[in-house]
């Protein structure tokens, strides 16, 4: 897969607090970024079931994002709906270089 790698610019990688859900511009779009054990996971800004606002959600104990609105949980690295319902939650890859976060989105 061909991916078009954007510079994140409104967010620093020494700003990211672990298991911490950040917002992000990529391009004109909102997308959260969240340090989990020192791995850097990008996601969709908004949650698959009913558009709630994900980075106003939180990590739980097993390391899962919970969406604040309906708690449906859903794994930073690939998206899959862990509480059950059946969604996926849109996920990006993430490279670091040079100090800085570039997120690949399809061309």
């Amino acid at each position: 897969m061909l991916y078009n790698w954007v510079k994140l610019e409104n967010v620093a990688l020494h700003e990211l607090e672990e298991q911490k859900i950040k917002d992000a511009k990529l391009g004109e779009k909102m997308i959260c970024i969240l340090k989990k054990q020192e791995k850097i996971h990008a996601f969709a800004a908004t949650c698959p079931h009913q558009g709630a606002p994900l980075c106003e959600g939180w990590i739980d104990a097993q390391g899962r994002i919970v969406c604040a609105l309906h708690k449906y949980r859903f794994d930073p690295a690939n998206g899959r709906n862990t509480s059950g319902e059946g969604y996926k939650l849109r996920t990006y890859p993430v490279e670091i270089r040079d100090g800085f976060i570039y997120v690949g989105i399809i061309e």
